[in-house]
């Protein structure tokens, strides 16, 4: 992503961020954090708690002298509606200031038939999730959409998705905003995992390395605490790295040997069918490998095996603290003990040295997490001047300029 989702430093934006990640917890712990002047902090924070989005109560541990008060994010301080998309299903939930899912829901759909299907079926989702929240009281800000694949920075266009004809320069963000009346942002879904790890479960970590591995794979990246999307949005896209056990299998992006043609589940079921052994999707897959089938176990360490070579080259290249695994196929044991096996066999010994190679705390919610909390972050006021106190929710109000992502 351009620029930073967090707003400049003491502006709403960045104040909230500080609260919900623990990194500050009083008044004093933001001074220290920002640098400020005591009076600047005490008055930026009491426009945030008139405004609904922080409360304040309780009493800290003292470090000599008063005891401080406990800032939270407030429960009630808005959510976002976030959509998690695959290419043939979607998990949407409500996402709150405090990285809290709520009314999350799996649904089958199939986004490669095109645009206008997608954007009508994922329009009356929408509707249904806000009207259920402006039933409960809560004010609905923006919308975050978690796309399979490369997402322009700054514009929330789609670029050149393998898999997805019709699908190219789509302007979804600009699309869906106008259909639903309200701020939209739309990021690649590797990415938002990534995010979404990064800020509710490892917000300590500065380099993270998130892996989807599903029905294709991707992978997000944490740099310097921040999402790193790259020049066209293509940053952390492994799928598509050749390998020499892909040969020259052809691949949906119209290159031959990638990744995705050996490791994927889509490639996983294909070799399965092969092998006169049929599955519908991902999840029987991983069913036959519960039950210790030889095959589909081996095909899925194998396909681990080939995850981490290409994840080799980016550990040693990047250096990350932390390689997360996420996605239906690293509920696999076999495939993740792959991973790690061929991280430890073919990394320098200095890049591991350190490096944590686990799966996601966050789960099949990483994505949600990732959207909503982008979405939230970029479409608070820049100042907490600028925070309007109760109001009504904006749902359906006219378009706001989107900030920069």
């Amino acid at each position: 992503m351009a620029g930073t989702p967090l707003g400049e430093p003491g502006s709403a934006q960045h104040i909230v961020h500080l609260v919900s990640t623990g990194t500050a917890s009083s008044r004093a712990d933001l001074v220290r954090e920002l640098g400020l002047a005591a009076s600047t902090v005490s008055l930026r924070v009491q426009e945030l708690v008139d405004a609904g989005l922080l409360t304040e109560s309780g009493e800290g541990a003292s470090r000599g002298g008063r005891r401080p008060r406990l800032l939270r994010v407030a429960s009630h301080g808005g959510v976002a509606v976030a959509a998690d998309l695959g290419s043939h299903h979607a998990r949407l939930g409500v996402v709150d200031l405090g990285g809290t899912v709520s009314d999350a829901v799996d649904l089958p759909h199939d986004i490669t038939a095109g645009p206008g299907s997608a954007v009508d079926w994922l329009c009356g989702q929408v509707d249904r999730l806000v009207a259920r929240q402006r039933e409960e009281g809560r004010t609905v800000r923006a919308l975050g959409v978690a796309f399979p694949g490369p997402v322009q920075p700054g514009t929330g266009r789609v670029l050149s998705p393998s898999r997805m004809p019709g699908w190219h320069r789509y302007p979804l963000r600009d699309v869906l905003a106008e259909r639903l009346g309200f701020p939209v942002t739309v990021d690649n879904d590797a990415t938002m995992m990534a995010v979404g790890e990064h800020r509710v479960a490892r917000p300590e970590l500065d380099h993270l390395v998130v892996v989807k591995a599903g029905r294709g794979i991707g992978s997000g990246v944490i740099s310097a605490g921040r999402p790193h999307d790259g020049a066209n949005g293509s940053a952390g896209d492994i799928s598509h790295v050749r390998v020499d056990a892909a040969g020259d299998r052809p691949c949906s992006c119209g290159n031959i040997g990638c990744l995705e043609t050996v490791a994927s589940g889509a490639a996983l079921i294909r070799e399965l069918a092969l092998h006169g052994v049929e599955v519908s999707d991902t999840s029987d897959l991983l069913r036959l490998v519960a039950d210790g089938d030889p095959r589909a176990t081996t095909l899925v360490r194998t396909a681990g095996r080939h995850i981490g070579t290409v994840l080799s080259v980016v550990v040693n290249f990047f250096n990350p603290q932390a390689v997360a695994l996420g996605g239906v196929l690293a509920t696999a044991e076999p495939l993740v003990a792959a991973v790690r096996g061929v991280l430890y066999e073919r990394c320098l010994p200095l890049a591991t040295a350190d490096l944590e190679i686990t799966t996601t705390v966050t789960g099949a919610d990483a994505g949600l997490l990732g959207a909503g909390l982008t979405a939230l972050r970029r479409h608070l006021p820049t100042t907490p001047a600028a925070l309007p106190g109760p109001a009504p929710d904006p749902v359906r109000a006219p378009q706001e300029e989107s900030a920069p992502a």
